[in-house]
């Protein structure tokens, strides 16, 4: 087991602080306000091995770089935005899903991945029917409710 040094107290403290899945980029730029001379490989070294430690856990959304988050979390799902490319945490499932598989199939777990606009990003006269509609990703479909 590894030291409890600074700079990993600010890696974990930055990836708890933001309560969402951050890159390793976004976890350097949080740590560097408690470490100023906090470096990407020591960021890496140190997801990895809080990865391995079970402190943290790895967020992997498809076409994207890994993320982290605090391990612990109730089974959730994710919200990526469209605009900023963020990650949010989702506390809410559909629940079971082995209706939608293919017949004889059996479901074992599932991950769910939202695609929209963050609050943050949405344009500030945007109305509420509209609000949470961006367009499909190339690769998705969307639902019309």
């Amino acid at each position: 087991m590894e030291r409890n040094t600074r700079q990993r107290m600010a890696i974990r403290d930055a990836i708890s602080q933001a309560d969402r899945p951050l890159l390793p980029q976004e976890v350097l730029d949080a740590a560097q306000q408690q470490v100023p001379g906090l470096g990407i490989a020591t960021v890496y070294r140190n997801l990895k091995a809080l990865v391995e430690e079970g402190e943290l856990l790895t967020v992997s959304l498809p076409g994207e770089n890994a993320r982290f988050e605090i391990a612990g979390h109730q089974h959730h799902h994710h919200f990526q935005c469209t605009r900023c490319q963020r990650v949010f945490d989702v506390h809410a499932c559909p629940g079971d899903l082995s209706r939608l598989a293919p017949q004889g199939f059996t479901v074992e777990d599932h991950d769910l991945t939202l695609y929209g606009c963050c609050k943050d990003c949405l344009p500030p006269r945007a109305t509420k029917a509209g609000a949470g509609r961006a367009a499909p990703r190339a690769t998705g479909h969307t639902h019309r409710g």
